[in-house]
């Protein structure tokens, strides 16, 4: 699979990006720098035209900082004692977020994220809440640079699922299928179904006996509770053995923290406020979306993918395949529901229920996904 970032022309988010604007023509009018360590760039920036430029957590010398604010530049500084950078120009990856897991998961950056946004939002610090708004403006644009282009379907699911379990075995034969098809997968990035579509997706390049044997070893940890280090740390293992796997996009949110981000998903887009990650990731699965049994959350997440495709307010509407009769009729009969809204209306030839898990990728290609 080719790889899935592109970058918008004006955006700069590496020090090669940097270096290639600026012998390009010595110019950075017009251009947003992101992110980028400038302070051993002291001479690029006193010599470029930087009026019109925006310099957005970059950090750089004084003297180079007072030239470019007085070339009519604008300045955004880094903001010190965070731990995370809400200017970030790419999303998080596994290794970055469990950085420290060693030393057990609560000395992780994901584990003082969560910290940091229990803290200030139990304080009501308006700065802090528009530090979070900045990150998660940021993730937002970083993950459009990824999925531009790209065929992405959603796959929705219960958090309680366990590792072991015939269910999650199937979550991930679902990942490695679609994977294989040609699409991204996305999930909400979470432990459970989430985590094993991400796996069938890490798996797709494999022959079908590891992943069979991935299930093996990660059954030793069958969830996130006691242990979030346990259950980490036998991802890891299984990323160990088998490295390289397929690409995914996990959207997980610090709104409910005490749920991890897996590590199966090469691509994090990690945010704090959990309206705009659900609306996200609905919204970029363009080639539909299979739900999985769960509970609240799943049923609010298809009626918030209901919603646009009945209005079309996104265009055509999208597929919707749920899986598992008995769960979305009797259980939680959101099937019925859905049936209503959709009928005689151009959604109606967009959604199916499916028995079981390994009937939804046909089902999914039938309505169009």
């Amino acid at each position: 699979m080719t790889p899935l970032r592109v970058s918008h022309d004006h955006e700069i988010e590496s020090l090669d990006e940097f270096d290639e604007a600026v012998s390009a023509g010595g110019s950075l009018a017009g251009f947003r720098v992101q992110a980028v360590d400038l302070t051993g760039r002291t001479r690029e920036l006193r010599s470029a035209e930087t009026a019109g430029a925006v310099f957005l957590g970059c950090p750089m010398e004084p003297e180079a900082e007072t030239r470019v604010r007085l070339s009519g530049a604008l300045v955004f500084p880094p903001v010190p004692g965070l731990p995370l950078d809400p200017y970030r120009g790419r999303l998080y990856s596994p290794d970055e977020l469990f950085a420290s897991l060693d030393a057990g998961y609560e000395s992780t950056p994901d584990a003082r994220a969560y910290a940091w946004f229990r803290q200030t939002r139990a304080d009501g610090d308006i700065f802090a809440s528009a530090v979070r708004a900045l990150h998660d403006d940021s993730v937002s644009d970083a993950l459009d640079e990824l999925l531009a282009g790209a065929r992405v379907v959603g796959v929705m699911g219960g958090h309680q699922m366990e590792r072991g379990t015939e269910a999650y075995a199937g979550a991930a034969r679902l990942g490695r299928t679609l994977a294989r098809s040609g699409l991204v997968v996305a999930t909400g990035g979470g432990p459970g179904a989430m985590e094993a579509a991400n796996l069938g997706a890490y798996a797709a390049p494999f022959d079908d006996g590891m992943l069979d044997e991935a299930l093996r070893v990660l059954a030793a940890a069958p969830s996130f509770t006691p242990s979030v280090t346990d259950w980490a740390r036998a991802a890891f293992e299984v990323r160990e053995r088998w490295p390289s796997g397929g690409p995914s996009v996990g959207v997980p949110t610090w709104f409910y923290g005490h749920e991890p981000p897996n590590a199966f998903a090469a691509h994090i887009a990690k945010y704090f406020a959990n309206a705009t990650r659900e609306d996200g990731l609905l919204s970029r699965s363009n080639a539909g979306v299979v739900f999985l049994p769960g509970a609240a959350g799943t049923v609010q997440e298809i009626f918030d993918n209901a919603t646009p495709n009945f209005y079309g307010s996104r265009g055509e509407p999208t597929p919707m395949v749920l899986v598992d009769r008995a769960h979305w009729t009797e259980r939680y009969p959101a099937w019925e529901l859905l049936k209503s809204l959709a009928r005689d209306r151009a959604m109606e030839a967009r959604i199916a229920l499916v028995e079981g898990v390994d009937d939804a990728p046909q089902a999914l290609k039938h309505l169009g996904g």
